[in-house]
């Protein structure tokens, strides 16, 4: 199965390509243009390099969120439209769980986090045993404080990875608190679509996948805009 996976819901914007869960080919930029400019042409030189087209793709992939508001939309929007044509299968995958795809085969206790800002972070909670990821908790919005005192309270003395946009402020959280944090390795620390189309794959073996017209976005948090507009109106 020839999958195209994106993700665009953090600063970097990535594109992969893979057979099953194979490799073929992936791009990352961090160079600070928006993913709207970079993801149809980083798709279309990757397709190139191998000699495939859009038309070889058999499933769509990208992160539905958490994360950035506008990353997020431009993600689904782009897969929507790709896979609409031929109404090809799309895999929703949480930006989280690509993210501790992506610290596969490590184990241990894995704590992807992406700055949700106002001192909370998007987390879910998996372990990684002997190559097989568990997902502990659903995604959510959850203070730094809380998640110190989760961890504290599920695992005193455990050691946990981080990985994800919001590693920084969740590592000096969890330092702070005294809770043992193993060294993730430089390249696993940000979103990745090569995580997101092994995902992506495992959905479409447990018949997970969705038409390209249900494809949405996942929103764990009101966005910014909407919310001001709210407090505006006096809801």
């Amino acid at each position: 199965m020839l999958i195209l996976a994106f993700d665009s819901t953090a600063k970097t914007a990535s594109v992969a390509l893979t057979e099953n869960e194979r490799l073929l080919c992936d791009f990352v930029y961090d160079n600070g243009l928006s993913q709207s400019e970079l993801l149809l042409p980083m798709a279309e030189e990757a397709l190139k390099k191998i000699g495939r087209s859009f038309s070889d793709v058999e499933l769509f992939a990208c992160n539905v969120g958490p994360g950035s508001f506008t990353g997020v939309r431009i993600g689904v929007a782009l897969v929507k439209g790709l896979a609409f044509k031929d109404n090809l299968p799309c895999a929703p995958v949480s930006t989280l769980e690509a993210l501790a795809e992506g610290l596969m085969p490590l184990d241990g206790i894995l704590c992807p986090c992406m700055d949700a800002r106002k001192g909370q972070v998007y987390n879910a909670l998996f372990t990684s045993r002997n190559g097989v990821l568990t997902r502990l908790t659903e995604d959510r919005a959850i203070s730094l404080s809380d998640l110190a005192n989760e961890l504290n309270t599920r695992f005193k003395g455990e050691s946990v990875r981080l990985a994800g946009d919001g590693y920084d402020i969740a590592y000096t959280a969890l330092s702070e608190a005294k809770i043992p944090i193993s060294a993730t390795p430089e390249l696993l620390k940000r979103q990745n679509a090569y995580a997101t189309a092994r995902v992506a794959y495992k959905m479409a073996c447990s018949e997970k996948t969705v038409t390209p017209a249900t494809l949405s976005p996942l929103y764990l948090r009101m966005p910014q805009a909407e919310s001001d507009r709210l407090k505006a109106e006096g809801k």
